[in-house]
């Protein structure tokens, strides 16, 4: 564990490495959650993360047909391991940046609106940030949510899939997957990390059936090639549990948020895709068979 010197207005931060579901580890940093604490409180709330029984929230809203079926609670979780160039809300990526919560605060709320959730055929969706970056938290979640009888979903990029246990896969029913391109160098630029694990952890869920989203995000001069978008679509093609995707235009209303942030936006010269070139994308996506939004 190493402490750093904290930024103007934060205390102390500390940063160790967690260990998840499945005996590998994340890097938590603590400050602006909470974190700033004695070393046997600390221990004691990492104790609680490993448990299943905190975790880092960013934000919640009810919202409809958008994270999935019905209306969802969907659950915005703080931390990611992508630094995705055009990522819409960048405050999420660092899980310091989020507040600590409790499983049982989440799934009180969940339950407070339970019946107009099940009257809409609704549910819970956990967002982020990267779900997978609490995996402990996230099995918790999604156990309380289906022992109300709700449906479930998470929104994830699948790098972190092998947090992902069986046994939480056995606990949803939707996930929304995030494949930002089918070329290694174009998702290493886009992301700074690897493609592989998304292949992986798609290929998992369909080999289980687990029904599949699809979520592209189409950025000119970045995404759009064709040969890109095409690589995309055949590998979508190849996993038969996906029913929908959703072509996503880059838009630039999270400008703001990085340099509020300080931090550097490298797409603020980049417009929003054509008419004609998001049309071009999705039929690339049709012409594969697939039901495209």
């Amino acid at each position: 564990m190493s402490t750093a010197t904290a930024p103007q207005d934060g205390a102390p931060i500390v940063t160790l490495d967690v260990p998840v579901v499945g005996g590998s580890t994340v890097r938590a940093t603590s400050g602006t959650a909470g974190l700033e604490l004695s070393e046997a409180d600390r221990a004691e709330r990492f104790a609680q993360m490993r448990a299943g029984e905190l975790g880092s929230l960013h934000s919640w809203e009810l919202v409809t047909a958008v994270d999935g079926p019905g209306t969802r609670l969907t659950t915005f979780l703080s931390g990611c391991p992508l630094r995705c160039l055009y990522c819409h809300n960048p405050d999420t990526m660092e899980m310091r940046r989020g507040r600590p919560i409790t499983t049982a605060e989440v799934l009180n709320r969940l339950k407070r609106y339970e019946k107009v959730l099940k009257a809409t055929h609704g549910g819970l969706t956990i967002s982020g940030g990267e779900p997978l970056m609490q995996p402990a938290f996230v099995a918790a979640l999604l156990r309380g949510a289906k022992e109300m009888g709700l449906h479930t979903a998470i929104d994830t990029s699948g790098y972190l899939g092998a947090h992902c246990t069986d046994e939480m896969l056995d606990d949803i029913d939707l996930v929304l997957l995030d494949v930002k391109s089918s070329d290694p160098e174009t998702y290493q630029k886009v992301t700074s990390q690897k493609l592989q694990p998304t292949l992986d952890f798609g290929r998992r869920l369909a080999a289980r059936g687990t029904e599949i989203w699809i979520r592209f995000v189409l950025v000119p001069g970045l995404t759009d090639d064709e040969a890109n978008v095409e690589g995309v679509a055949e590998f979508v093609a190849s996993l038969g549990s996906v029913t929908r995707v959703e072509v996503l235009p880059f838009h630039q209303m999270g400008r703001d948020k990085w340099e509020a942030l300080g931090m550097k936006y490298e797409l603020e010269d980049t417009p929003a895709p054509t008419p004609e070139l998001v049309a071009r994308v999705r039929q690339q996506f049709r012409d594969k068979g697939l039901t495209v939004y």
